[in-house]
């Protein structure tokens, strides 16, 4: 059945704005809707194509469209905000919506499932933890720095900052000392909730066919797989692996004007998590011990002797990109470019 009608929807907590117009852009309706009034409404509705930000609870409502039998599409705030006309109101808003999903080179967010959006918020709890935890590390170091201890940074310090406060003949004072037990207390807390939630993090990613896939990949591991799983869209919406770097951030900014290139530092306009995982497993593969499985002469071998690590592992970062692409839209397990050119 052909939709004749778009609506866009300014998302809120409790009263919504919506947007009616026809596809050629001839407005038809402009109405505020509280949360039960919305769902009447669009439940009574005739089939029409649902317009949305990407924003908080923008795939619980586009499932709930789809439930009613509507279609729908999400498109990136950056990319309505051009739109907007004179005031910021949420009907001017709803209206912007429309107008930019109209456009035929509009760029939309592929809705998540109810699964990947449990995974990724399971993901996210597991980072904020971390920052919860090294905030706690940072004002203990803090607290010993006032007194003229100097305790290094990193989690991996704990116990010689733990050492320094429990020291028999330790200049602290006692209050002192009870104030960063404490905040040790918090430490290990924390640090065993992290544990837990990793453990599940790394079940998930066993159970799963896609992120055991990945894993085939040097410097691909469970918690980079299930981001990709959780945070990725399909591959299919790439047209090529390159496509699918860009959007991760992996390619450099480009300032090019008058048919000269001028590439600059990597864009980083893409997923945040991926991309950082994705250049943490490449720092893995260019450390010390991963090194000796270079291969002399190769690429990533030549890079090495000229250029910066950091470099390299963005490089080689972008190369990891393309490979998932290719192997999550093959559906085959990763293949090392030496062998695959042998055989």
């Amino acid at each position: 059945m052909t939709k004749d009608t778009m609506i866009g929807v300014d998302l809120a907590k409790s009263v919504f704005q919506a947007h009616g117009a026809s596809m050629t852009g001839q407005v038809r309706f402009c109405k505020k809707l509280t949360r039960v009034q919305f769902l009447r409404f669009m439940g009574d509705h005739p089939p029409a194509v649902v317009v949305m930000e990407a924003c908080g609870s923008a795939y619980y409502w586009s499932r709930e469209m789809v439930r009613l039998g509507h279609e729908t599409k999400l498109i990136a705030p950056q990319y309505v905000k051009p739109f907007v006309k004179r005031h910021k109101n949420d009907a001017a808003d709803a209206e912007a919506i429309v107008i930019a999903a109209q456009r035929p080179e509009m760029r939309f967010v592929e809705p998540k499932s109810e699964e990947q959006q449990a995974h990724a918020i399971l993901f996210r709890g597991r980072e904020r933890l971390i920052r919860q935890r090294t905030a706690l590390v940072n004002a203990l170091r803090s607290n010993l720095y006032e007194y003229g201890h100097i305790a290094p940074k990193g989690i991996g310090q704990i116990k010689r900052i733990e050492a320094i406060i429990e020291e028999p003949n330790s200049d602290l004072p006692d209050l002192m000392r009870e104030e960063c037990r404490d905040l040790l207390e918090q430490i290990t807390e924390k640090t065993g909730r992290i544990e837990t939630k990793s453990e599940r993090l790394k079940g998930l990613a066993a159970e799963a066919d896609t992120a055991r896939r990945l894993q085939t990949m040097p410097g691909v591991g469970p918690l980079t797989a299930l981001a990709i799983e959780a945070f990725a869209p399909d591959m299919k919406t790439f047209k090529r692996g390159r496509d699918f770097a860009a959007w991760l951030g992996l390619v450099p900014r480009q300032y090019s004007s008058g048919g000269k290139q001028r590439l600059g530092r990597v864009s980083k306009a893409g997923q945040a998590d991926i991309r950082r995982l994705l250049i943490i497993g490449a720092m893995s593969r260019l450390a010390w011990h991963g090194r000796r499985s270079i291969p002399e002469g190769s690429w990533l071998d030549r890079m090495m002797a000229r250029k910066p690590r950091m470099l390299v592992a963005i490089a080689l970062a972008n190369k990891m990109a393309r490979a998932i692409w290719a192997m999550l839209t093959k559906k085959e397990d990763y293949r090392n470019p030496a062998w695959a050119a042998v055989t």
